[in-house]
């Protein structure tokens, strides 16, 4: 693809590898002090990613990272991969690729903004003024038809990003996820207080149900030894095999995130007789706990509920953080205290006739997420 493209002032160039960009200069935009940490955006997870060869070209992944620099100087960055395939995103587009190609299109090679293998919200246009946000969204545009992209995607972003990139006349998608709120707990039996007694009662049975002949424990990133590791890696490969045929992520990654950010992880796990039998592996942001990978060797009675979704909120609550995010669908999160929220993606399409029917058909998929959401509102476990 082309390495230079012009916006204004600004002048936007890619890069082939994230560790071109320091580190102190791609976080300083990534998570600037007062906002809090998202851990996918910083350069230590995207550089594992690459230097674990779970991103590669070879993968369909080829890192083109949009560098925006104004008077000599960085003044915004994304995450941005040249894609050959649509694996790995969460966000669904692979009818558009059907549909295009049949009408003698080629969709691929596209465009990617995001955190690869993550649907977790957060900031894509990583500058510090609206400004060079807007340029990035703007660059992003411009280097899509010199690269002969039929399109580009910037997944799971921010309201704010939302707003700038809508103003670039990107169309929005709108999806649904599940996230838990401590409103102020301050234990998890004070969440329980806040359910009707029928759940309450359901959750208290699960819980206990779930202990039954097993012990578990939370482990912070710097006591995840070896041991856990591979146990986990196990799990990691079995949950990937089932869902996606095959993991996405190399065993290399856990090694590289477990040296370069462990203050960021945290894993439970579930021991019968001091076998490791289940895991799932947490990363902690400034206000948040974002469950990501999870998997188990035997199947128990809610095992996956308590490791995933009742250890998560414990641990929230002990850390005080705002929220859980446990990643990508599951209704059936909602009786376990999670409430259904939007996530927003923007979408820039290349060719004008088959942007017009992309636009005709989010339209209509916004307003059905819209009436989802409301209609799964009224479903929670909480005292009317």
């Amino acid at each position: 693809m082309a390495d230079g493209a012009d916006s204004g002032a600004s002048t936007a160039r890619t890069l082939g590898a994230i560790a071109d960009i320091p580190a102190a200069e791609w976080n300083a935009l990534a998570n600037p002090p007062g906002a809090p940490e998202n851990p996918f955006v910083s350069h230590a997870f995207l550089n594992a990613l690459e230097k674990s060869a779970s991103v590669a070209p070879d993968e369909g992944w080829t890192p083109s990272h949009l560098v925006l620099e104004k008077a000599g100087r960085i003044a915004g960055v994304a995450p941005l991969y040249l894609k050959t395939h649509s694996f790995g995103e969460y966000v669904f587009d692979h009818h558009w690729a059907e549909a295009f190609e049949r009408a003698g299109g080629r969709y691929f090679p596209k465009l990617l903004c995001a955190s690869p293998f993550t649907p977790v919200p957060g900031p894509r246009l990583l500058a510090t003024c609206v400004s060079d946000k807007e340029a990035i969204g703007n660059a992003l545009i411009g280097l899509t038809m010199s690269a002969g992209a039929s399109s580009a995607h910037i997944n799971f972003i921010s309201e704010e990003d939302a707003a700038i990139l809508s103003a670039c006349g990107y169309l929005m998608r709108s999806g649904v996820q599940y996230h838990w709120f401590n409103r102020g707990y301050a234990s998890y039996d004070d969440f329980l207080a806040a359910l009707s007694s029928r759940k309450r009662k359901a959750l208290k049975r699960e819980r206990r149900e779930a202990a039954h002949g097993l012990t578990f424990r939370r482990l912070a990133g710097a006591d995840i030894d070896e041991r856990v590791w591979d146990a986990f890696w196990a799990f990691y490969q079995d949950t990937g095999g089932r869902k996606w045929g095959r993991p996405y992520l190399t065993r290399a990654f856990f090694s590289h995130i477990a040296e370069t950010m462990p203050a960021q992880l945290m894993m439970v796990i579930a021991e019968e007789n001091d076998r490791i039998i289940a895991g799932a592996l947490n990363f902690i942001g400034g206000d948040a706990l974002y469950g990501r990978y999870w998997g188990r060797i035997e199947d128990r009675p809610f095992l996956h509920f308590e490791v995933c979704y009742h250890q998560a909120i414990d641990f929230a609550i002990e850390r005080g953080l705002a929220r859980v995010e446990a990643g990508a669908q599951g209704e059936h999160k909602i009786a376990r205290g999670y409430e259904p929220v939007v996530t927003r993606s923007a979408h820039f399409i290349a060719h004008p006739g088959f942007r017009e029917a992309v636009e005709r058909y989010l339209g209509a998929e916004r307003r059905g997420v819209a009436a989802d959401i409301a209609a799964i509102s009224g479903m929670t476990p909480f005292r009317r």
